[in-house]
């Protein structure tokens, strides 16, 4: 069963999104610890939203007001993001920024997992389906452990993601670092006019 929900949080983890373009980003530029705490600081923010769902706040996400504050907020942070990681993607700035980015990775990952609501709702439907199984067969202790094994999951992507960043890192010339920079910065600004674009359709709806 444990391992069961280690695979689990792993297949939550694998699909290429905000975050995993942010730790491609960091990787490459940073080197292997950045990328890991980007995946940190987003892993603190679904234990975040697996809190709401265990204490049942969750169904306020669900209101208007909540979710176009949410696509707004979203859609802020990824275009910030994506825009510094264009303007970084030069090889003397990266080196100059090199030793002051270590908490802005983690709060990058906060900030991305926590405002984006595809990713609440995600969590809303998967752990509030598994908590609803469980709850009902298993003890609290069960729980926590198993709720563990999504998250050994998902930690073990993150490290997959930050040493296949940084491993590349070192075979790539400073062309082709700044390339993949720029490359990971339209990705997520892409993804910051989608979610302000279902910002709009929420006020105006």
């Amino acid at each position: 069963m444990l391992f069961s929900y280690i695979l689990l949080g792993l297949s939550l983890s694998a699909p290429i999104g905000p975050i995993n373009a942010a730790q491609l980003d960091k990787g490459i530029r940073y080197g292997f610890w950045h990328a890991w705490l980007v995946g940190v600081g987003a892993m603190c923010a679904d234990a975040l939203f697996m809190l709401m769902i265990y204490f049942g706040l969750a169904q306020y996400v669900e209101l208007p007001l909540v979710k176009t504050f949410l696509w707004s907020f979203g859609a802020f942070v990824l275009i910030y993001t994506g825009i510094e990681s264009m303007t970084a993607s030069h090889t003397e700035e990266t080196n100059r920024s090199y030793s002051s980015t270590k908490m802005k990775s983690f709060r990058t990952g906060f900030l991305m997992a926590l405002s984006n609501p595809l990713n609440i709702l995600f969590w809303i439907g998967i752990y509030g389906s598994i908590l609803a199984q469980i709850s009902s067969q298993y003890e609290h202790t069960q729980l926590l452990i198993y709720s563990g094994g999504i998250f050994i999951g998902i930690m073990l992507w993150d490290f997959t993601m930050a040493g296949a960043a940084s491993g590349a890192r070192r075979w790539m010339t400073a062309k082709l670092l700044r390339g993949i920079s720029v490359l990971s910065g339209l990705l997520l600004i892409g993804f910051g006019v989608y979610f302000g674009f279902q910002a709009v359709k929420m006020f105006v709806g």
